[in-house]
């Protein structure tokens, strides 16, 4: 693999401002964000995870065409009960369908991620599978009501946001809790450092009282 001696430009193939912030803190500012626009329709008989890897890569191949010298970082991802995947909901009976298929059992989120790396004339592909397991507590109806009420589901995978009020829904968490807000920050910064992306220091705390 051929690393461009110049510095690499990173380009977020997302539009989630989740992702973006998720990236900002651990100090990395993509240089462009640049969302595809797919359908995210599952395949008949596809799994979480094979969804949500189909969906990070074709993120990735759609925007890298787009910016061919560029590095692409793509994910998806992927609320499961079972082999069910759960929606982005956009609708309230929806939000209330996955609410109630969540309450008092465990479920899977599943992180697609995708990094496309310029080499020669193309791009090499890196990709990562992350799942984190997650247990609602049983919610009764009021509880699903104010949550309702918040709108903090509309366009969620499983109709929420871990990083909002649904924080206090949650009884047990077992795996990567940034890959449940949207991205594994552990596994991008991974990913980028063993390809070669230049990551910004962290600074050291006595640093910070110089």
């Amino acid at each position: 693999m051929t690393i461009p001696s110049k510095a690499p430009r990173l380009v977020l193939a997302s539009a989630s401002p989740r992702r973006l912030d998720l990236l900002r803190q651990i100090g990395i500012v993509p240089d462009a964000v640049d969302p595809a626009d797919l359908d995210e329709t599952p395949l008949r008989d596809e799994l979480p995870p094979q969804h949500a890897l189909r969906l990070a890569a074709e993120k990735a191949s759609c925007v890298a065409a787009r910016h061919p010298e560029s590095w692409i970082l793509a994910a998806d991802t992927v609320v499961a009960c079972g082999r069910r995947i759960l929606p982005k909901a956009e609708r309230e009976e929806e939000a209330r369908r996955c609410l109630s298929l969540l309450s008092g059992r465990r479920h899977r989120v599943i992180g697609g991620i995708v990094l496309l790396v310029p080499d020669g004339d193309g791009h090499l592909r890196i990709d990562r599978l992350v799942r984190t397991d997650v247990t609602f507590k049983v919610l009764d109806r009021s509880e699903t009501d104010a949550y309702i009420a918040s709108g903090e589901w509309k366009g969620k995978a499983g109709g929420y946001a871990i990083q909002g009020r649904a924080g206090a829904l949650v009884r047990w968490i077992g795996g990567s809790y940034s890959n449940v807000v949207g991205l594994s920050l552990h596994e991008v910064a991974g990913m980028l450092h063993g390809a070669g992306f230049p990551h910004p220091p962290i600074p050291h705390p006595n640093d910070e009282q110089a």
